[in-house]
């Protein structure tokens, strides 16, 4: 299988609290308590790992409590490559309700010295090259500027390492400007970052073929329920994931990525590459925490995904 880096810059301690519905204002009592070392690309790690590949996972990891993450890394087998920082890597709490709806209170971790941002890039330049990917995702954390992840991604590019990118907002923003091979947004972030709606298929090929011109191959646009458009210069895909109980939508995006990169790897037919990604999603959100648990029912999954061509010139012209 493929040799994969995946980079999260802003990892955290996720804390999920399931409880019966969420009364604001008042106690509430919760039914279970589930922590995970998280962020966005090590749940795509997470996933890779499940799907058989070689991971080596970096980033910036708080000193004060980086055991639960190293512990991670231990069962799972990644390579750390994380450069450690002063402070304690910040706190997620997920408040998770029966009916699936989650809210997040989302913390802030410290700040990135200047000379260990240079230490990444300086690891990430010398490491890197080799990688079939590079997963870039999830958000910058304080004192990481935009201009500075620009760099980042420019460095990977530059060592000849196709780049899958999961960002939002500003750092969305930066990584476009970089010619990504992959680039995962929802509705929501590709809408904020381009300054127009993209919520029915018409508006997302043409958003799609803007970022073509911009040299990014694939352009993957994740709906939740509504499901996910996949866009090449070439052809176009809509998927439609089954009807599930949703336990929690955390980690359904970036499982999707993972099950994307996974099929272009494995060079599985596009119709394959979406529905089993798809499926994966779908599995994510029927459970709390990442990773493929039982492959019997993520096939029974993928029988119930529809995937339908889009014809992205008559998409466009509608």
């Amino acid at each position: 299988m493929a040799r994969i880096l995946t980079i999260t810059l802003n990892p955290a301690l996720d804390l999920t609290v399931e409880l019966p519905s969420l009364r604001v204002g008042e106690v509430n009592r919760g039914e279970a308590l589930h922590v995970h070392a998280a962020g966005k690309g090590l749940n795509v790690a997470q996933v890779l790992a499940d799907l058989g590949h070689e991971l080596t996972v970096s980033g910036f990891l708080g000193d004060a409590n980086s055991d639960r993450f190293e512990t991670l890394f231990q069962q799972r087998g990644f390579t750390d490559a994380f450069i450690r920082i002063p402070g304690e890597t910040r706190r997620n709490i997920k408040l998770a309700e029966r009916d699936g709806r989650v809210t997040d209170v989302n913390g802030t971790g410290p700040d990135v010295p200047e000379h260990l941002q240079a230490a990444l890039l300086e690891k990430l330049a010398s490491l890197a090259p080799g990688f079939d990917v590079a997963v870039v995702a999830g958000s910058l954390p304080k004192g990481v500027s935009p201009q500075w992840f620009q760099t980042l991604l420019e460095t990977l590019r530059s060592v000849g390492v196709r780049v899958a990118l999961d960002s939002s907002g500003a750092a969305l923003r930066a990584g476009l400007a970089c010619q990504p091979w992959l680039v995962k947004p929802n509705t929501e972030e590709l809408a904020q970052v381009l300054d127009e709606p993209v919520e029915d298929l018409q508006s997302q090929a043409r958003a799609a073929q803007a970022l073509h011109a911009r040299g990014i191959e694939h352009v993957v646009i994740s709906q939740g329920a509504q499901g996910v458009s996949w866009l090449t210069p070439s052809q176009g895909l809509h998927a439609q994931p089954p009807t599930v109980a949703v336990a929690s939508t955390v980690g359904a995006g970036d499982s999707l990525l993972a099950g994307m990169v996974h099929g272009l790897l494995s060079e599985a037919s596009p119709e394959s590459t979406l529905r089993t990604a798809t499926a994966i999603a779908a599995m994510a959100v029927t459970q709390i925490g990442f990773g493929i648990p039982d492959r019997a029912a993520l096939a029974q999954l993928e029988s119930g995904v529809s995937v339908r061509p889009l014809s992205t010139s008559q998409e466009v012209s509608k």
